[in-house]
């Protein structure tokens, strides 16, 4: 409804009122103050509608800040490059039993095995290889899930990131996403940035 409705429904009101029943002076106050109230909230939703665009455009234009600039950042996925994909994973107390496990995009399991299991940051290379030995093509996408335990086994796991260039921005979605090693990732997600 526009305040021009707004205000035709007024007038048509009065208009047609009973004149042995007139609408009483506070109702009348009452109803033009609705419509004050009405158009005012309408510039507002106006002015937060451009800000946000305003906000937008300046998410985007911070993204591409990041261009050139080698960050890592929190996912877990990573892209298979030159037959190895690298991931970090953080722990918060040191585990002996930390499993790694990799999934193609179709979420079968490739690989498990080992993984160090130190108090904070820890790196994993994957060869490409399947468990049975088989060597996967470059460019697919891979995630990776790490369980590690202390020793009451209480989960550990903090989360896991990879580290690369950013070679590109994608502003097709509502949050800007940066290209690292063939990955998108949230530009939120960056924990750290090195030139």
């Amino acid at each position: 409804m526009s305040s021009s409705d707004f205000l035709n429904l007024l007038l048509s009101e009065l208009q047609n009122q009973d004149p042995l029943d007139a609408t009483s002076t506070t109702d009348f106050m009452n109803q033009l103050t609705s419509y004050a109230n009405f158009t005012e909230q309408q510039s507002i939703n106006s002015s937060m509608t451009s800000l946000a665009s305003s906000f937008s455009s300046l998410v985007t234009l911070n993204s591409v800040n990041y261009i050139g600039h080698t960050v890592e950042a929190k996912t877990n996925g990573a892209a298979l490059t030159n037959g190895a994909a690298t991931f970090g994973y953080n722990l918060s107390a040191a585990s002996s039993n930390a499993t790694i496990t990799v999934k193609d995009a179709g979420g079968n399991t490739v690989y498990t095995g080992a993984g160090t299991g130190n108090q904070g940051d820890n790196t994993f290379t994957w060869n490409g290889q399947t468990n049975s030995g088989a060597q996967l093509s470059d460019g697919g996408q891979y995630a990776i899930s790490v369980t590690a335990t202390d020793s009451a086994g209480n989960s550990v796991f903090n989360y896991s990131t990879i580290s690369g260039t950013v070679t590109g921005i994608d502003t097709s979605t509502a949050t800007p996403s940066l290209t690292v090693n063939g990955v998108s990732v949230s530009a939120a997600d960056i924990i750290a940035v090195t030139s």
